[in-house]
């Protein structure tokens, strides 16, 4: 778990400096409106476009665009046609990888996944070979700095459903079911803490790496984040703190 939250706050952190706006935007709008189209337009009943709409301010997404990538989704406007794939794949240092794209041309997107994933030592895996080691789940993240009682504060999480807590993090991150997800949520809004949720994939087994596979592993993410169509990427690695930092400040 942590460790694809690490890589995802450091490529977050890269994003903002490299200033991507077209790109950022563009997958934004298509996630969006896939998460409108199959959850609804209530962000309140529905996690993924929650998480969307998060993600889209943070980026300053003008409201418009957003509301405009909304309705496509709930078909109030027209908008091209998508499609939701998920791909199966492995990486350097024997690690799986759940690929999640967004395309309107899923003979383009295979391609160019095949091409980038074998340029930088991965390949495509047959259909559950890698899926069978990630479980759907809920992820909460609340700033360390404003816990000032824990167990008061692990208390209220776990009788709110939360499944598992690692307050070695910071931020915090909870782990609960995808139908427990907005319960815990609500119960730590309403307590006054800011928080961050998402639905995600988190791995039952991790493999850690030698600086060496991770570096291999971090230049194959970078590209994978590169294609238009890639959303998100999954990962069940398990990198060194220092070894992360010290690969992301010279990538």
């Amino acid at each position: 778990m942590s460790g694809h939250n690490k890589w995802a706050n450091i490529k977050q952190r890269k994003t903002t400096q490299d200033a991507k706006r077209s790109k950022m935007f563009t997958k934004l709008i298509r996630e969006l409106t896939v998460a409108a189209r199959e959850g609804g337009s209530d962000p309140e009943a529905n996690p993924r476009l929650r998480t969307a709409i998060d993600n889209a301010k943070a980026a300053n997404m003008p409201k418009d665009k957003i509301e405009a990538a909304i309705k496509k989704g709930t078909g109030e406007l027209e908008g091209e046609e998508l499609t939701e794939i998920m791909y199966e794949a492995y990486a350097p240092g024997g690690v799986a990888l759940l690929i999640s794209v967004v395309t309107d041309n899923k003979n383009r997107t295979a391609q160019e996944l095949r091409h980038v994933l074998s340029k930088w030592g991965g390949s495509l895996a047959e259909s559950g070979s890698v899926s069978w080691n990630f479980e759907r789940k809920g992820l909460i993240t609340v700033p360390k700095e404003e816990i000032e009682d824990l167990d008061e504060f692990m208390l209220a999480t776990i009788e709110s459903g939360a499944e598992d807590i690692d307050e070695t993090a910071d931020p915090i991150e909870i782990v609960t079911s995808p139908e427990n997800l907005t319960k815990v949520r609500n119960t730590l809004k309403q307590m006054g803490y800011t928080v961050r949720d998402q639905l995600t994939y988190i791995p039952k087994t991790t493999v850690k790496l030698s600086e060496e596979d991770a570096e291999k592993l971090l230049k194959l993410l970078d590209a994978l984040d590169d294609m238009d169509d890639v959303q998100e990427v999954y990962g069940n690695y398990d990198i060194a703190d220092e070894v992360m930092e010290k690969l992301a400040a010279n990538m």
